[in-house]
């Protein structure tokens, strides 16, 4: 009975695997005196697919976020961002967060932390990856990950160290109220599975190579044959791999500042 039900639920979601997305991105993090830091990130994005033809510099699409963070303790954070984000066609998406921080280590030298934010986008966004729909959407994201220091030279602080990581995210769009003529949405519209290995040469310069996986979980308009039986529509879920390659140069304060807590790439 309950494999019959499984069935009959997993027939009733189609899935769609698009091309893979290949994510450059350039960071900054310029470090304040007691710690706090300013982000200035660009990211480009590429689909492999064989349509791209006649993108600028070869991108879909590209996007430029600004944020700052502050740090209450060793376990406590908050911040906000500001992203633009452009689409090969003109289109812009510009998207204020406001998030707060929780990082605390678990056992063996990992460490646990959580991420909750808060975003409003503006205008219509429809090509926005974990934000589709009309202007002025406030979208709630939470992000879970696991990582752990792998320092390699004498000096823990400074030496050349790797930082393997897992992350979990989920989002979804928040609404006071919903009325009959809003359009069907799930739970859910969207998640990220990420893995990486960061490097840090330096305590000025660290890359993140990273794999994720992540899915856009939609509903379409049915269509339906005389019987009644589903052709296409409905829930869908539209997964896309995606590789990036995170570079982030540090400029630290008069004096540096090398025993900071310095966050992952993933920001």
């Amino acid at each position: 009975m309950f494999l019959l039900v499984a069935s009959v639920a997993s027939a009733q979601v189609s899935r769609q695997v698009q091309p893979l997305q290949l994510w450059p991105e350039l960071q900054g993090e310029f470090v304040l005196n007691n710690g706090d830091y300013l982000l200035l990130a660009l990211r480009g994005e590429r689909s492999t697919a064989n349509d791209n033809y006649g993108r600028r510099f070869g991108l879909d699409a590209n996007r430029l976020t600004i944020g700052y963070e502050h740090f209450w303790n060793p376990n406590w954070s908050w911040g906000a961002t500001a992203r633009l984000q452009s689409y090969f066609g003109g289109q812009q998406v510009f998207v204020p967060e406001v998030l707060l921080r929780h990082r605390s280590p678990v056992f063996a030298g990992i460490t646990f932390g959580q991420r909750l934010s808060l975003e409003r986008t503006f205008p219509n966004n429809s090509s926005y990856v974990g934000g589709p729909g009309p202007d002025g959407q406030f979208w709630g994201r939470l992000r879970i990950d696991l990582e752990k220091l792998l320092p390699l030279g004498a000096d823990p602080a400074t030496s050349l160290a790797l930082r393997p990581r897992l992350s979990y995210e989920a989002s979804t769009h928040l609404r006071l109220q919903k009325s009959d003529t809003d359009p069907t949405e799930r739970t859910i519209q969207y998640t990220s599975l990420r893995g990486e290995v960061g490097v840090r040469v330096s305590p000025r310069f660290d890359f993140t190579p990273w794999f994720a996986y992540q899915t856009d979980y939609a509903y379409f308009l049915e269509f339906r044959d005389i019987n009644g039986v589903l052709i296409s529509g409905g829930k869908t879920n539209i997964v896309s791999p995606t590789v990036g390659l995170d570079l982030r140069f540090t400029i630290l304060p008069t004096g540096g500042k090398p025993e900071r807590q310095q966050l992952p790439t993933q920001h």
